[in-house]
């Protein structure tokens, strides 16, 4: 029983540490703002086009950056939520015999 816990624990830390791996992004304005995630909700650039900060004011910059922020932690949230339920399915299937299923 312990050992199957014991890998279900591993096989999250795996999960975790893949999550890492992969980036999403957020992009605002055709790509002017730019924003990249790792799937664990990690942000890791912030990219701004030269010609849309010349113009942008510092209202509308801010409203956009947290615009692509948001966007970048949704499709983080998902991907993440996707390999989670994934792996829970799998998880779930090799404790089946811990819980007489």
């Amino acid at each position: 029983m312990f050992d199957k816990l014991f890998a279900a624990q591993q096989k999250a830390e795996e999960i975790k540490k893949r999550l890492d791996t992969i980036s999403v992004f957020g992009e605002v304005e055709n790509g002017a703002i730019k924003i990249t995630s790792t799937a664990n909700k990690a942000i890791t650039g912030v990219a701004i086009n030269e010609e849309f900060l010349k113009s942008a004011d510092k209202e509308e910059l801010e409203e956009l950056l947290l615009t692509a922020i948001n966007k970048a932690l949704a499709n983080a949230e998902e991907v993440s939520s996707t390999e989670m339920q994934a792996s829970a399915k799998d998880m779930l299937g090799g404790l089946g015999g811990v819980f007489g299923q």
